[in-house]
């Protein structure tokens, strides 16, 4: 089996749960998933199965939406739910001036990761770090906040509805916009709704894929690799053409654009790889044939 299953992650597991799931349920081995969400996070997380898999890392560099609630007044260790309150302060702040300082985030904005981060530091997390008690310097990174819609204002709880860039960290922005409004906040539910192309109403919830399984209709719930590239020209390659790529050689195909990048099919219609006109030649970006 090769392609991708989008999941809906149950509250209370770790992404790595869900992809030792996805390892019982295909029987295949390799099995990734495309960015963490924490145990206490839902929705949607894609995982690729088998070829797929080298397709993770473009879709841990997607945008992702989410719908987030936090609480003024209070801040964590962890800056969400999961942590120890380590600070309370009063929320004397209006309904209006929570939508002004929520909005003030829109934009190119820097965001210092979280200690509780699978950021690396001298090989090792962040998170790692933070359980032995240590905290460091962090330098601040540059993400965008696409928009942000406010769903609920029931002060100290505000519920928001979020689509950024990769690398963002919801609950930072939480802790954030607290900040930004002389109070503390911690991040108190978070629901991804995106990620990159996939969305929440085409996720599986892992009973339901439990169940496709028992039916044997499993198959029904994956989504082949190449739709994740179906934005860039495609290439029919004849049983010469096929051979040459598949053993390495940078092809000269005339009649395409330098620097576009194309997905490319086999004389059997299966779909082979991504490459990129580099000087004229097809050059291998990432392979998906099995050998």
């Amino acid at each position: 089996m090769n392609g991708i299953i989008v999941l809906d992650k149950p509250k209370g597991k770790t992404s790595h749960d869900m992809v030792y799931a996805m390892r019982r349920l295909t029987g295949v081995k390799k099995v990734g998933h495309t960015g963490t969400l924490d145990p206490m996070a839902t929705g949607v997380l894609p995982v690729c199965i088998g070829s797929a898999a080298k397709a993770a890392d473009m879709l841990t560099l997607a945008d992702k939406r989410y719908i987030a609630e936090f609480v003024l007044g209070k801040s964590t260790d962890t800056q969400d739910a999961q942590g120890e309150v380590t600070e309370e302060r009063n929320v004397s702040c209006s309904e209006d001036e929570v939508r002004s300082a929520v909005m003030s985030f829109v934009g190119e904005i820097e965001q210092v990761p979280p200690m509780y981060s699978a950021v690396k530091r001298n090989g090792k997390k962040l998170y790692e770090l933070a359980r032995q008690g240590i905290e460091i310097e962090r330098e601040p990174r540059k993400i965008n906040i696409y928009s942000i819609d406010i769903l609920e204002i029931d002060l100290p709880r505000v519920k928001i509805d979020v689509s950024c860039s990769k690398g963002a960290y919801i609950r930072t922005l939480c802790a954030d916009i607290g900040e930004k409004l002389g109070t503390l906040a911690y991040m108190s539910e978070l629901r991804r709704t995106k990620s990159g192309m996939f969305t929440i109403e085409e996720s599986y919830t892992l009973e339901r894929l439990e169940a496709l399984f028992a039916e044997g209709k499993l198959e029904s719930a994956v989504v082949a690799v190449d739709a994740l590239f179906s934005h860039l020209p495609k290439i029919d390659l004849n049983d010469k053409q096929t051979k040459s790529i598949v053993n390495g050689v940078r092809m000269t195909y005339r009649g395409l654009s330098e620097g576009q990048s194309y997905r490319l099919y086999g004389a059997d219609g299966k779909f082979l790889c991504i490459s990129k006109i580099i000087n004229g030649r097809l050059t291998l970006e990432k392979a998906f044939w099995e050998r």
